[in-house]
């Protein structure tokens, strides 16, 4: 009998949840985070591996992956991205809505954030979200590289022998302890709180300019909302690229410890491969940004006037 009560309390405390503007914004930004990673992750399983390679063009990494491993290398280690982006893309979008809200000085709820709070917003929730992906990223980035030779060779920890993303985290704790989980934390944060203030702020400049009015109205085109979404995908990566150059390096440096630290893992780089290097796998991050960002921002504003209709999915026109 309390079994029945226990679950009778955690419906009614879902559907209080669910019905709270809070609870539909973080269900919406999870349907956005399951629709990016599934439409993304094997372009992004391939500009890890041109990070991390010293030469080879996307097609050539691309075809000795499929030929050595098989096609599904490139969802290899999708499983922790598949369950953690989603509460992280959840929990972004929820975060945004808040701190907009919060530096947004005008009294009318109803008219949409100005373009300065949306800013504001972005790069605080940049800030924040990086104590959640920093970890998540770090084990992610070393399920991607695990076949590399350079990671077979490798003596310490022997990280081609592990299974999955939980194999992984153990590894590392045991090894290198909370602070190895941590590492490139500070990178991080100094990647996404920038890039995240022009995601936000490119998607509601784009989708306005290409839909006049509907910031307040609501009624842009599944059109407008994929390709502003792209759009701002693409303007998160460009301004802040080469400093995920240095962090994938970087977070990958316990299982070939080349650097002694941030900086000298840039200066290393670069004297490696000039400057370019900074900007290997540009192009991949930008066709994957425009591809997952294209999907994440229809699939939650969707969901998200699903969830406020409370009846079924509000027509949306394809052009």
């Amino acid at each position: 009998m309390s079994g029945y009560m226990v679950d009778g309390k955690l419906d009614h405390m879902w559907q209080d949840f669910l019905a709270s503007r809070f609870g539909k914004e973080f269900v919406a930004g999870g349907c956005g985070g399951i629709a990016g990673v599934l439409s993304g992750y094997p372009l992004d399983t391939l500009r890890v591996r041109q990070q991390h390679s010293k030469s080879g063009s996307a097609f050539s990494i691309l075809r000795n992956v499929i030929s050595a491993e098989g096609p599904t290398a490139l969802y290899r280690g999708i499983a922790a991205p598949l369950a953690s982006v989603t509460f992280q893309n959840a929990m972004v979008f929820q975060i945004n809505s808040i701190l907009c809200r919060a530096f947004n000085s005008s009294a009318s709820t109803k008219d949409p954030a100005p373009y300065k709070a949306v800013a504001l917003g972005g790069f605080a929730t940049g800030a924040v979200q990086s104590l959640i992906l920093s970890p998540i990223e770090l084990v992610k980035i070393r399920l991607q590289l695990q076949n590399i030779q350079a990671y077979v060779n490798a003596k310490s920890h022997q990280l081609q022998s592990h299974r999955g993303p939980i194999d992984v985290a153990k590894a590392i704790m045991k090894a290198e302890g909370l602070r190895g989980i941590y590492r490139g934390l500070g990178i991080t944060v100094l990647r996404d709180a920038p890039s995240f203030c022009f995601y936000f702020s490119t998607y509601e400049y784009m989708r306005e300019k290409l839909h006049p009015g509907c910031r307040k109205s609501g009624k842009e085109s599944m059109r407008t909302m994929m390709l502003a979404g792209g759009l701002a995908g693409v303007a998160s990566w460009l301004f802040v690229y080469p400093l995920d150059v240095v962090k994938t390096r970087w977070q990958a440096q316990s299982v070939s410890p080349n650097y002694n630290g941030i900086v000298d893992c840039f200066q290393k780089s670069v004297r490696e491969g000039g400057y370019r290097v900074l900007w290997r796998g540009l192009g991949t991050a930008v066709v994957r940004a425009f591809l997952v960002n294209g999907a994440i921002f229809p699939a939650y504003e969707i969901a998200l006037r699903f969830l406020q209709s409370n009846e079924t999915i509000p027509a949306v026109s394809a052009i």
